[in-house]
């Protein structure tokens, strides 16, 4: 087996020992060396050698939260995101590509209507006028919200007289008939009366996210709900050996679908692993879904939704976690992560399987004590850092300036003794590793707003934030032996990158670029010169 020298300006390893290094040397998949450049060639002769020039290089980034499925549907069907107003959004449907539709559905997604004028959420008027008999999906930024028009709504027999399911919401206008946005578990109706995606609609959705996130520099994601076909589609990859990236993906616990991933109970490939599963328990902040203690501050009487009832959130932990399985419970609003604090710590006391490393998802309006609870516990808080600067321009307005005191609160969370994974929740947001360290450091946009930073007091430096993409997943899935540091003996996963992500200026991450991508010793990207 060939042995391979990398030569870099920087390497940031993460090892205590040694936390920076010149060279390094990869064989068979792992490092076999590291150190200066006389002393890995010493350790490595007749090695072939990669000079990555200025570059820095820090062990493989990984999101600790995303959506591979998901981003793949982003890329391949009309993309809302970032429309300014419900004009450009109906503009951008009458140009959908082919690949756009599920049978005859017209599926899209990333419409926000914190964008748009008024911040109004949109209706199926609109949309019927341009597509009077074709039905038409559109998933909100946060996917837990859907716009539909009539004839989606006809499918999955929604009317005036359906009531709402539980911990979901029809909206309904002043006559009392359904408006087009259903929010979180009103969405499934209509979701239901949709054809599946073809295999080859998920192969071709699975290939353009795994292409994507090699290219902006992840070695790995942690996929948060994993459908049973996209699930058996990878392990078929893993085993010819073509996946490139490493996946550790957590069951989808919230549908039927848990059943059969009980059954199997957990599962190792070589590349793809299956030891988790997740749960939601609420809603989110943009679509007012979050469960909250009090009432939203901009919809007095409203205080979100719970997505199952706190009886049955603890059934299925207890199953799961009897069964081996690590468990993650996505958790937004403070109500929320009350309940998953609550049941988390009580019901992996009771089982005994602390030692499964369980997760709060999101982990994003707390109350102090719940902060302090969480910490103490010992429970990972898988955080995104791009969700606070996408929701710093409304989020005051939701909860008002008491509660943001808890919100996105990553350095109270570290401080409180909770393992930090950071993750970007893509397609909610962008896979650009690079826009998480930036927000983690700066909390603020990529114009340099607010000045000094939104809630700076909850920032993390650029060493705790690198440290979150790689220490912090590779604790989260069990594999702080192997990876998220670059000594000898780990797993050769590793990112060069245009800028230094810890001692170079933060700005620059907003302009920085991925320069090459190595999993297990192999280039699964490389920019071109």
């Amino acid at each position: 087996m060939e042995t391979t020298v990398y030569l870099a300006e920087r390497i940031w390893t993460l090892d205590a020992t040694r936390p920076r290094a010149h060279a390094l040397a990869v064989r068979d998949g792992r490092v076999v060396a590291v150190g200066t450049r006389d002393e890995v060639r010493a350790a490595a002769p007749g090695a072939r050698e990669v000079d990555l020039g200025a570059a820095a290089v820090v062990p493989g980034l990984v999101d600790a939260h995303a959506h591979l499925h998901g981003l793949g549907r982003s890329l391949t069907t009309v993309r809302l995101e970032k429309a300014p107003s419900v004009e450009e959004a109906l503009r951008r449907l009458t140009q959908a590509p082919a690949s756009s539709f599920q049978g005859d559905w017209l599926v899209g997604r990333g419409w926000d209507q914190n964008e748009w004028p008024g911040g109004a959420f949109p209706g199926r008027a609109e949309l019927d006028a341009l597509f009077p008999t074709t039905p038409v999906f559109l998933t909100r930024v946060d996917h837990h919200a859907a716009w539909v028009n009539g004839e989606a709504l006809r499918r999955a027999a929604i009317s005036r007289d359906t009531p709402d399911p539980e911990g979901g919401r029809i909206l309904r206008d002043a006559k009392g008939e359904p408006t087009g946005v259903l929010v979180d578990n009103a969405m499934d109706v209509v979701a239901a009366a949709m054809p599946p995606p073809t295999k080859a609609q998920l192969e071709t959705r699975l290939r353009a996210a795994l292409e994507r996130c090699a290219r902006v520099g992840l070695t790995g994601v942690h996929d948060a709900g994993m459908d049973l076909d996209a699930f058996r589609l990878l392990q078929q990859w893993d085993a010819e050996g073509t996946l490139p990236l490493r996946i550790y993906a957590m069951a989808a616990g919230q549908g039927d679908e848990r059943h059969a991933y009980l059954e199997q109970g957990p599962w190792q490939g070589r590349m793809l692993t299956m030891r988790a599963v997740k749960f939601l328990a609420d809603g989110a902040l943009g679509s007012r879904g979050a469960a909250l203690h009090e009432d939203y501050c901009d919809e007095p009487g409203q205080r979100g939704l719970l997505l199952m009832s706190p009886e049955e959130l603890e059934s299925r932990s207890r199953a799961f976690m009897a069964r081996g399985f690590q468990v993650c419970i996505h958790a937004i609003g403070d109500r929320a992560n009350t309940l998953v604090v609550d049941v988390l710590t009580r019901v992996s006391e009771e089982t005994g399987t602390k030692a499964l490393r369980h997760r709060v998802e999101h982990a994003q309006i707390l109350r102090r004590e719940d902060i302090t609870r969480l910490g103490a516990a010992g429970l990972v808080a898988s955080v995104q850092p791009t969700h606070a600067t996408s929701d710093m321009p409304w989020a005051e307005a939701r909860l008002g300036r008491e509660r943001l005191r808890g919100s996105y609160a990553w350095r109270s969370l570290k401080d409180a003794g909770a393992t930090l994974a950071l993750g970007s929740d893509f397609p909610i947001e962008n896979p650009d590793v690079l826009a998480g360290l930036y927000a983690a450091r700066t909390r603020q946009d990529a114009t340099g707003r607010p000045e000094g930073g939104w809630l700076p007091e909850e920032a993390l430096s650029g060493y705790e934030a690198l440290e979150g993409f790689t220490r912090g997943p590779a604790w989260a899935s069990f594999e702080e032996a192997r990876r998220g540091g670059l000594a000898p003996g780990q797993d050769a996963d590793f990112v060069a990158l245009s800028v230094d992500p810890v001692e170079g200026p933060a700005k620059a991450l907003v302009d920085a670029r991925v320069l090459a991508t190595v999993v297990a010793g192999v280039e699964v990207y490389r920019a071109s010169p």
